[in-house]
């Protein structure tokens, strides 16, 4: 079974991908470590609200388009 985490992660690197950003670009754009994307990706660690957030900014999009579930 899929857990929310990981589905958020999944988001997260769809629109990273699609914006043209390599993990460290976005860590860098949102003031976190490459690790620490990394880990978020895979679904290994739940980023607050606020990061969920300046995640959103960074890609250009809709903190509820992170969300598709």
């Amino acid at each position: 079974m899929v857990t929310k985490d990981e589905k958020l992660g999944k988001s997260i690197r769809k629109y990273r991908k699609q914006a043209g950003l390599r993990q460290n670009q976005l860590a860098e754009k949102v003031g976190l470590s490459d690790k620490y994307i990394q880990l978020i990706e895979s679904g290994e660690r739940k980023p607050s609200l606020r990061t969920v957030y300046k995640i959103s900014r960074a890609l250009g999009v809709k903190v509820q388009e992170l969300f598709p579930f």
